[in-house]
């Protein structure tokens, strides 16, 4: 059975007395041990996903439909004190906008202390040591010196670690990464990316990872999830995706990066266009109005179904069934 298991997940938000759906009939699942990406643009409802699993879509949004199984207990149907429960002990989560999620009035220190001692319950000693050994788990040098500082007086980072040592704090069976490397320059990038294996191998500890990054998906993944417009529209091993994509949406994206091992004359391409807004009042493929290879079937209701054991596509034609036009 999966770690996590996301069945036909329909989230939507209320917007000028208006109901939007910006999550639909996801489907997914995480097993033990492995590292999963979520990619895609902005605005796909990566971001929405994973909130939805924490419970924290916030006031404007709501879970319409759908179960998301942890370890065979549907999170949706919990009440607030037993999610409680399994937020921060079982399941973490590293926040896109590190800056932002620290409390900036408050030390790195006071920040994990309290952390440790809600979910640990750790005298003032004991906490201390394990918030110091956390920050030096995650590569801070004189992490004693970090637990005085304010967030500000961190690089991006430097925060990151710190944001990665809180999430580690009761070592979850899986940790969420919302775009962990956002704002870093590439080494930083790179650091972080290799110290999320570490922690993997070490705790044997599920990833599920979103980020827009083709090439972060190269290196980390074990799956890939591809969402577009609210929608899966593929999901295979990382190997598959990147040898033969079937969905156009993935095909466009591998096409607009570079690659060390490719053509150096091969010019990259962008994907005209932008991700649709209203996508929900659409009824065909949500891709059609950008994609190279659209016929009148796309402008049809699009099944998500397996065109080779372990690969789904959400797409009549299919890019592996090598009937391009």
């Amino acid at each position: 059975m999966p770690l996590l298991q996301v069945k036909d997940l329909e989230v939507a938000f209320e917007k000028e007395h208006e109901e939007l759906v910006f999550v639909d009939k996801v489907n997914f699942h995480v097993d033990e041990g492995e590292i999963l990406c979520i990619v895609g643009e902005s605005g796909c409802g990566k971001s929405v996903t994973a909130l939805s699993i924490m419970g924290l879509l916030g006031q404007q949004g709501r879970v319409k439909s759908g179960e998301v199984l942890f370890n065979g207990r549907d999170l949706l149907k919990l009440k607030e004190k037993e999610l409680d429960q399994i937020r921060g002990n079982e399941i973490a989560m590293v926040f896109q906008d590190v800056m932002n999620c620290l409390n900036p009035s408050f030390t790195v220190g006071n920040q994990m202390a309290e952390a440790i001692r809600i979910h640990l319950g750790y005298d003032k000693k004991k906490t201390k040591e394990h918030a110091i050994q956390l920050l030096e788990k995650v590569g801070l040098p004189d992490a004693k010196a970090v637990m005085k500082k304010y967030p500000h007086m961190l690089s991006g980072g430097m925060r990151q670690r710190v944001m990665i040592a809180m999430a580690l704090i009761c070592r979850p069976k899986l940790l969420i990464a919302d775009e962990p490397t956002t704002a870093l320059d590439v080494t930083i990038q790179l650091q972080i990316m290799k110290l999320l294996l570490e922690l993997r191998d070490e705790y044997h500890m599920s990833i599920l990872l979103i980020t827009h990054d083709i090439g972060v998906v190269a290196e980390e993944a074990d799956r890939v999830v591809v969402m577009y417009a609210g929608q899966c529209v593929e999901e295979t091993d990382v190997h598959s995706l990147f040898k033969k994509p079937a969905h156009p949406y993935t095909e466009a994206l591998l096409q607009s990066v570079p690659t060390i091992y490719g053509d150096p004359a091969r010019k990259l391409k962008s994907i005209p266009g932008t991700v649709p807004e209203n996508y929900q009042e659409l009824e065909g493929c949500r891709f059609a109005d950008r994609c190279s290879y659209a016929t009148k079937e796309c402008y049809t209701k699009q099944e998500y179904h397996e065109v080779e054991p372990g690969h789904l596509v959400r797409c009549w034609k299919g890019l592996l069934n090598n009937d391009k036009q």
